[in-house]
């Protein structure tokens, strides 16, 4: 099982970060050691002091493909949950000022915690319009459409299918909407998103 991760994909997140617009998709990757499950609490690494939340739309892959054409992407989404890329921004600043790849700052243990629950497609109206949320502390922090996305579902299935064989229950996290900020110890993270029949909450995971 993969972990595919898109940076960048919300202009608005890319201009609060000062980054330019990409023009192709931006990927990264994560080792299935960064899954956080189940609403376990995310503990508080000793090797960052600037830890961000960034809320994304996940996908789970349903079959295996590679070079897939765009009138068969949507055939390749099985589910879509919700879960968090988790960033030691101050460990990403220092490998982006060195010339460094960024894994110690977006790939560390349970840097990616995810949704205990998953939907089907035919649970959403439009999979290229899907709304989600973030709740810091009672707060909404980021709300997000995947209709604002600069390189939508289908596009980045078949973009990644180029470089990477698909495999089912491979995960990929598709980017978050701007809004993205630091987390302290005794912070809660709930997620939720809107499928046919309302508001779901996703995930609830306390900093400890």
């Amino acid at each position: 099982m993969k972990i595919i991760c898109i940076g960048r994909n919300y202009a608005a997140h890319a201009a609060e970060l000062g980054n330019a617009r990409p023009e192709r998709p931006i990927v990264f990757m994560k080792p299935g050691s960064a899954i956080l499950p189940n609403n376990k609490p995310f503990y508080y690494p000793e090797f960052s002091k600037d830890i961000h939340y960034e809320v994304e739309l996940v996908v789970r892959i349903a079959k295996n493909g590679r070079h897939v054409e765009p009138q068969f992407a949507l055939d390749y989404v099985e589910s879509i949950g919700l879960g968090l890329d988790l960033t030691a921004r101050d460990l990403q600043q220092h490998c982006k000022e060195n010339g460094h790849p960024w894994e110690v700052a977006k790939a560390f243990d349970h840097s990616a915690p995810l949704s205990p629950e998953f939907y089907p497609p035919k649970d959403f109206s439009d999979l290229n319009d899907i709304e989600f949320t973030l709740e810091k502390n009672g707060e909404e922090v980021q709300h997000g459409h995947s209709r604002n996305m600069i390189f939508p579902l289908t596009e980045l299935i078949c973009y990644t299918s180029q470089y990477f064989r698909l495999q089912k229950g491979d995960l990929l996290f598709t980017g978050t909407p701007e809004g993205v900020g630091g987390l302290q110890v005794g912070d809660e993270l709930i997620g939720h998103l809107y499928t046919k029949e309302g508001k779901k909450e996703m995930f609830r995971t306390r900093v400890k």
